[in-house]
């Protein structure tokens, strides 16, 4: 089967010279819940903007679904984006006077769907997160952990193959936090890929695969329990 995504030999040199990511090379695939982690400046983030194609390497390859990215203009990877790829931040980025259900819809807007299709898979998405009673709920009458699952919901409405969360119990209490990984591998379990990037090496160690990160190079892949030496 072709991974979800695969990274050969990534590296990113941003201008002034500094590179975040050192011939990085990585394979994920379909169904798997994998963690990577790292402290700041280990080149977490910039492994999530390859993964998500939200930018493209320096050298090397950045497969997604077995296609290069590379060959692709910028609309056919727009478009690639918006149907295999959600994204869930540290921040909900909700729209504060939007109901949950037309957040989620909004999230919609560029799949070509009617406004009825796209509210209708949003109610589909809150129900699959736990939400369907509070669709018509502003973000303001929202729990911290009841945002961010407005922002998963979000996130897989359209059923994308891959979800990348970039720290996402970052901003809530424990008990929340413990609820949204909770949601993040049930949705694993159903066939989401999920790639959630972390600082806490204790969320991580929850998680069946580990990518440990320091200095823009892999270090550790829990998946092969291998040691890479740097």
């Amino acid at each position: 089967m072709t991974p979800v995504v695969e990274l050969r030999q990534v590296t990113k040199t941003y201008p002034g010279g500094v590179t975040a990511l050192h011939s990085v090379s990585l394979t994920i695939e379909a169904g798997e819940l994998v963690a990577v982690v790292g402290p700041s400046g280990s080149g977490k983030s910039t492994l999530l903007h390859m993964m998500g194609t939200l930018d493209r390497p320096s050298d090397g390859t950045v497969l997604i679904g077995g296609r290069d990215v590379a060959r692709l203009s910028d609309r056919r990877l727009s478009g690639l984006r918006a149907r295999r790829i959600g994204f869930v931040f540290q921040a909900f980025h909700l729209a504060p006077g939007v109901t949950a259900l037309g957040n989620v819809a909004d999230g919609l807007l560029y799949t070509g769907l009617l406004a009825g299709r796209r509210r209708e898979m949003a109610r589909e998405a809150l129900e699959r997160v736990g939400l369907g009673h509070r669709v018509t709920h502003r973000p303001h009458e929202l729990s911290g952990g009841e945002r961010q699952r407005v922002a998963i919901a979000r996130a897989v409405a359209g059923r994308p193959e891959l979800l990348l969360a970039d720290e996402p119990t970052g901003n809530l209490d424990s008990a929340s936090g413990a609820g949204v990984l909770d949601l993040l591998r049930e949705l694993a379990s159903g066939g989401t890929t999920v790639v959630l990037i972390t600082h806490d090496r204790d969320i991580a160690a929850t998680l069946p695969r580990q990518v440990r990160m320091h200095d823009g190079q892999i270090v550790h892949d829990g998946a092969a329990s291998l040691e890479v030496t740097r």
